[in-house]
């Protein structure tokens, strides 16, 4: 999709506008209105300074790290160093790469810190989460307002397209009174969407790269992070991200009046509608402290890449993870699954199958891949560097690893069992061709992970 469009393209570059412009608002307002911004003054200013400082705290222990990612096959480092911090036993894959959150002080867990410094840190960005969280609900419930009454209520309309200016100029969602009353199943609804479970933090110095990629499609300039959809979310749940830009003397806003298009002093998102070459693409200028949100569908919809500006740049960016397949509860319950297939005879202590049924021996061996590939390699290899913040992941991972060595019993097992005599033919032939399939994959993702 991507060729076709530059091909479609050629030398031209689609229009894009920033709030300087006229038709601001009025394509905002029709195109990307579940993009919802707030102003730095609109955030309590504890808040601002609790979350700061955190960002500065983790940058100096060095708990930024760029990550290695597969992308079509081939691995990438990435440009921003990346720490995931959220709910314990919480994990987020994008692009092939599984991250493992550093756990924000919960109750009812036993987190030691490296020093109480980084536990400070964790716990600002854990009252940013809950502030993030009110946010974005009272949004959804303005929006729902208006989703609800529309046709009639012809205020309401009026009320709606005065919405996406009041909040350019009043800068904040909270300043939007809702009266709406959300049914019960909307109400769980809006919970499941925004009660985010982590937070993707960012940082980069663009000063300190060699080289950024440059915005393809509008000539925004340079980009940290490319075009994109979020991934491994709750389908329709809204993404918060609060930016924290180290604006200094050095690096103040472009003079000129005549400037064209977006500062390239000034770090920007940049929304699209996702694939299309009609609608003009926005980029929105982001300060020390601003926040945005995306609503509901808007990242399924549209995509958004962030432009650099000269000064270093955190971002905090909350997310409704989808954690089915991605939490420790999880995958124990998947071992203890897979285990209740062993037995161990209480005289000789000796290991011994209780199925050698196809289905069963198929499914042991595919939670087996998943345990190794899935957790156990994703955690390792790239390196120790959870341990400088915390040892809370060291029990977890044993714990997996005493499983899968179990479960290399079992493959063992399954061997010398089809290596019998006395097993019928035609079973053993169904058992071999499906074990085999699962071996096979085992073998080349093994490979696969040494290489990377």
């Amino acid at each position: 999709q991507k060729k076709k469009l530059l091909e479609e393209l050629g030398e031209n570059r689609l229009p894009y506008v920033t709030p300087a412009d006229a038709d601001f608002h009025q394509l905002w307002k029709t195109k990307y209105s579940k993009l919802i911004f707030g102003k730095s003054d609109t955030v309590p200013e504890e808040l601002h300074q609790m979350v700061q400082e955190g960002f500065l705290t983790l940058r100096k222990h060095d708990c930024f790290f760029q990550d290695l990612v597969r992308i079509k096959g081939k691995d990438f480092v990435t440009p921003v160093s990346r720490i995931l911090i959220g709910n314990p036993g919480c994990t987020y894959k994008y692009l092939n790469t599984r991250l493992f959150t550093v756990p924000w002080p919960t109750e009812g867990y036993d987190i030691n810190y490296c020093s109480p410094q980084i536990q400070d840190a964790c716990k600002a960005l854990m009252r940013l989460n809950d502030y993030l969280h009110i946010e974005a609900v009272k949004a959804l419930q303005g929006q729902n307002l208006f989703e609800t009454k529309e046709t009639k209520d012809t205020t309401v309309i009026d009320r709606e397209q005065n919405f996406a200016t009041s909040l350019m100029e009043k800068g904040s969602v909270s300043k939007v009174q809702s009266s709406c009353c959300v049914p019960e199943d909307d109400c769980i609804s809006l919970k499941n969407r925004t009660s985010y479970n982590l937070t993707l933090l960012n940082y980069m110095d663009p000063l300190q790269m060699l080289y950024l990629k440059q915005e393809p499609y509008f000539g925004m300039g340079s980009m940290a992070v490319s075009w994109h959809h979020d991934e491994n979310l709750v389908e329709r749940s809204t993404v918060a991200v609060y930016s924290y830009s180290c604006e200094g003397s050095a690096v103040e806003e472009s003079s000129e009046q005549n400037l064209k298009g977006r500062d390239p002093a000034v770090w920007h998102i940049g929304l699209k509608v996702a694939w299309d070459i009609e609608t003009p693409g926005l980029a929105i200028p982001l300060h020390q402290g601003d926040f945005y949100l995306m609503l509901d569908d808007l990242n399924m919809t549209h995509q958004h890449c962030v432009l650099a500006g000269f000064s270093p740049r955190f971002s905090s960016t909350h997310r409704v993870a989808d954690c089915s397949r991605g939490t420790l509860e999880y995958i124990f319950g998947r071992c203890e699954l897979a285990l209740q297939n062993l037995q161990t005879d209480s005289d000789s202590k000796a290991f011994s199958l209780k199925s050698l049924e196809t289905a069963v021996v198929k499914q042991v061996e595919e939670i087996h891949n998943e345990v190794e590939f899935e957790w156990l390699r994703q955690f390792w290899f790239q390196g120790k560097r959870y341990l400088k913040c915390t040892d809370w992941w060291l029990k977890p991972m044993a714990k997996l690893e005493e499983f899968w060595r179990k479960m290399e019993i079992m493959t063992s097992l399954v061997l010398s069992e089809v290596g019998k005599e006395e097993q019928i033919e035609e079973q053993r032939n169904e058992t071999i061709s499906c074990f085999l399939l699962v071996l096979t994959e085992r073998q080349r993702l093994r490979k696969e992970w040494t290489a990377r």
